[in-house]
């Protein structure tokens, strides 16, 4: 199976990767990367899947439904210390993104029936995290936690710096195991800064039928179906990555790789 989605130039609509549940043989988590012009408007709408729109970067206004929220994000990169505009959009609900300056958007899916409202996600409810410690330390800014309402996406962005680990120790969520762990797709938007460098991502399972080493280079996607993740930034470059996870039950609980466990017991 190919776990990395390579970035193309940009269709009519601006889409430059998607993955999809077909394309990804899983049943959950959709992601789409569409790349705008100021003045380009994206539209969308999907009856049987709820949306989270992130402006990774760039200003947009957004209108889903009877709502509208103009001038949404700003920020120059994802790399700036901003908070992206995000908007969670229901099942069910066109929605219509209109570029102010040029516009790097997150369409983040999963299955869902309609249920919440149209709400442009505020800053103040994007709980910040420092996880890790010395080399492994990197900075979590939560947009869609499982504190604040949707049906099945989670959505989170990392920045860890250059010469750091991150998802590490190794870590799944691959098997519903009440109290211990959930079963959870995910996908992983890298963006690098310079953005010529590249990253390593590694993608096992316990008993290694799946076990793949992944080169990252600047706008990639890596698909997890199962296994433990981690990743790690080399020296001098930067590493921001978009999370999107969802599956059967709304609750990221994760097991370390027992290999890898005494990484944590040590601090």
């Amino acid at each position: 199976m190919q776990l990395r989605v390579r970035p193309h130039a940009p269709d009519a609509a601006g889409t430059v990767l998607e993955v999809t549940p077909a394309s990804a043989g899983w049943q959950h988590v959709g992601f789409k990367l569409v790349q705008l012009r100021a003045g380009q408007t994206y539209a969308a709408s999907d009856a049987g899947r709820e949306t989270c729109l992130v402006l990774v970067s760039g200003a947009a206004d957004v209108t889903a439904g009877d709502e509208t929220f103009e001038n949404l994000g700003g920020r120059a990169t994802p790399f700036e210390d901003k908070a992206p505009g995000a908007v969670y959009v229901p099942a069910g609900i066109a929605c219509t993104v209109t570029a102010k300056t040029a516009v790097e958007l997150a369409v983040c899916t999963a299955p869902g029936t309609g249920a919440g409202k149209v709400r442009a996600i505020d800053e103040s409810t994007m709980t910040r995290e420092v996880r890790g410690k010395d080399t492994n330390t990197r900075y979590v800014r939560n947009i869609l936690p499982e504190t604040e309402p949707a049906e099945a996406l989670l959505v989170v962005e990392v920045i860890t710096p250059g010469g750091h680990w991150s998802s590490y120790p190794p870590h799944k969520h691959d098997t519903a195991t009440p109290e211990q762990e959930t079963a959870l797709e995910e996908t992983y938007y890298h963006r690098l800064q310079p953005q010529q460098g590249f990253a390593i991502q590694r993608v096992y399972t316990d008993d290694r039928s799946l076990d793949e080493t992944i080169s990252v280079e600047d706008g990639d996607v890596v698909m997890v179906p199962r296994g433990y993740h981690p990743v790690g930034a080399p020296h001098g470059y930067d590493l921001y990555y978009l999370n999107v996870m969802a599956g059967p039950k709304r609750q990221w609980v994760f097991r370390n790789d027992p290999a890898h466990e005494w990484i944590v017991r040590k601090r």
